[in-house]
């Protein structure tokens, strides 16, 4: 069947559903966050299922399931960017996940083909379908925008090292997903997952709520199936926070261990490109391809010695269950643990109960050092430091001058654009504020309108004495308090197990820059929306981390637990897509 086909095809497929609409609409009447469905799909299919691919059940399947297809011949790189087309024009309506498709997709597919039938098989992602961020460059003919106008036409000079690493090891870009415009720098008031460019992406999970950002459409987009994989970054939760609040794997790396260069960026100090796949295994391939050193990012020399050797990279540390048996976990209880939300929490002691069945060993109430005062009590804060009185002490004072440094540096090397600095964001804004929201209340999903890229302007990027103290005491506090966790009666704990939920989980890492996992840990039962659990360990641990969340997943799927990644429901579909302002 060719592409249109199978175009027309999805889009019959979206109608089989809309006998339910009513039935749909008259249940958010009652209750705007409702969950259990029988009539919709409760049994853990999706209300909008994906199309066979040639015979193949392409929902939900894995990078190997994949490859066993295109070994076999069943399959072609062809075929899948015809499948997943097919399903970004089924879905993509709704959730806006996807802001671009790359116009030569099919032809590199056919390249890829070519080189599987003469014998070339690059690695596990030969031929697969991905999708990044749009604040990761790719020279090609899509767009780089970081989900504002400003870039709109701008030209690259290369691929981000991320991207190019991933063409080289075969995987296919299928196209750029949405995220929170200028990952959330522009503004401290705004809806998660709106960006002028792209629209409001929302979760499938529930269509009224925060999907999670920055790296929402890259979160949302693996877990309806429109791509296998996706890279996001991280500054601080942008790639747990996605993947927790859709129900898939992301690992958040090292600061160092992947290659910032060619990303449009926030912070060298914490910046991190992530992965994000349905499973473990899935996102670990991806950071196999991905990690390195790069002489474009200095950072990056700092792994030397540090990470896996030979081509199985971290994927020869993925495990099973049996990996549990011995292993000595922390439960940071009033750090973190005491903040997430009573049912919530409830249910994920249950799932740190199965894994002590397995062998492993809870210790409770391992802190971290002075969380009563580097951890807010009440929500994700990144300009804590602010609110106690010191900005010496803010995450915040360092990422406004880092900011205006390193996006500089960026905006230097693109040609065919007048967006040079900082300054030329802010007044592009000014003059399109239609779109771009520049002043408070101009714009729905940016209340506070620009004032995040105006306080970074403020700064005009000096480093002074306010900065270095912010960087020491950022660095020093986190670390500290991750380490101290970690250590219990004279040994290193496996790692710190942490409800995703909780915004501040995040801080710590994302200051430390320390990798952290997430993985699904199951359903609200009140929003319908997925809560994650996270692994924490120090700098260039993802092997470990990588051993253990493999472990806790094979552990969820062998005991048939209800703790584990199940399928979206699609609540509130038919719901208008408004920016999510304060959308819990």
């Amino acid at each position: 069947m060719v592409l249109w086909q199978r175009a027309v095809a999805a889009l019959f497929a979206c109608h089989f559903v809309d006998a339910r609409d009513a039935l749909v609409d008259s249940q958010l009447l009652k209750n705007p966050y409702p969950y259990h469905f029988p009539e919709l799909g409760s049994n853990g299919t999706s209300l909008f299922p994906m199309p066979l691919c040639h015979g193949f059940r392409l929902e939900e399947a894995t990078i190997d399931e994949l490859q066993a297809q295109l070994t076999s011949g069943r399959l072609t790189s062809v075929d899948l960017v015809e499948c997943y087309t097919e399903r970004i024009f089924q879905t993509n309506g709704y959730v806006n996940a996807v802001s671009q498709t790359n116009p030569d997709a099919l032809k590199i597919a056919r390249a890829l083909d070519v080189e599987r039938a003469r014998g070339r098989v690059r690695g596990p992602l030969h031929g697969i379908p991905f999708l990044v961020k749009d604040n990761i460059a790719t020279r090609d003919r899509l767009e780089t925008t970081a989900g504002s106008w400003a870039l709109q036409g701008s030209v690259v000079p290369r691929d981000a090292h991320v991207a190019y690493k991933l063409r080289k090891a075969g995987a296919l870009l299928l196209g750029k997903a949405a995220m929170s415009e200028w990952a959330e720098m522009r503004t401290t008031d705004y809806s998660q997952g709106y960006s002028a460019f792209a629209g409001q992406s929302r979760s499938a999970y529930n269509f009224t709520v925060n999907p999670g950002g920055s790296s929402s459409g890259s979160g949302i987009a693996v877990s309806i199936n429109q791509a296998a994989f996706a890279l996001g970054t991280e500054t601080d939760g942008s790639v747990v926070q996605p993947a927790e609040r859709n129900a898939i794997v992301g690992i958040k790396p090292t600061v160092g261990l992947t290659s910032r260069a060619g990303v449009i960026p926030i912070s060298s100090h914490q910046d991190s490109v992530g992965t994000l796949g349905k499973t473990v295994r899935d996102a670990t391939y991806v950071l196999d391809a991905i990690y390195g050193i790069d002489k474009r990012d200095n950072y990056t020399f700092v792994q030397r010695g540090k990470t896996p050797r030979g081509r199985r990279g971290y994927s020869q540390f993925l495990t099973d269950k049996t990996a549990l048996k011995g292993a000595v976990f922390g439960i940071p209880w009033n750090s973190y643990w005491k903040l997430g939300e009573p049912s919530q929490i409830s249910q994920l002691l249950e799932l740190v109960d199965l894994i002590k069945s397995a062998g492993a060993t809870i210790v409770n109430g391992t802190e971290i050092t002075n969380y009563e005062t580097i951890i807010p009590r009440d929500r994700w804060d990144w300009d804590w430091g602010s609110r106690r009185g010191y900005a010496n002490e803010s995450e915040y004072t360092i990422m406004k001058v880092d900011f205006y440094n390193d996006l500089r540096a960026y905006l230097s090397e693109l040609e065919n654009t007048n967006i040079r600095s900082l300054e030329d964001v802010v007044q592009y804004n000014y003059d399109n504020s239609g779109t771009e929201g520049a002043s408070p209340h101009a714009h729905p999903a940016w209340a506070a309108g620009q004032d995040s890229l105006l306080a970074s302007l403020a700064t005009k990027g000096i480093q002074n004495e306010t900065y270095w103290q912010a960087v020491s005491f950022c660095r020093s506090s986190s670390r500290k308090g991750i380490n101290d966790a970690l250590s219990y009666r004279n040994r290193q704990l496996d790692g710190l197990l942490v409800p995703t939920d909780v915004g501040q989980t995040w801080m710590m890492p994302a200051q430390a820059g320390y990798p952290m996992i997430s993985i699904p840990a199951g359903l609200n039962v009140e929003s319908g929306m997925p809560f994650g659990l996270a692994i924490m360990h120090t700098a260039f641990s993802e092997a470990k981390l990588i051993r253990y969340a493999s472990a806790i997943e094979d552990l969820q799927n062998s005991s048939g637990t209800n703790y584990r990644r199940t399928q979206p429901q699609w609540l509130g579909y038919r719901r208008r897509n408004l920016p999510l302002a304060n959308a819990t």
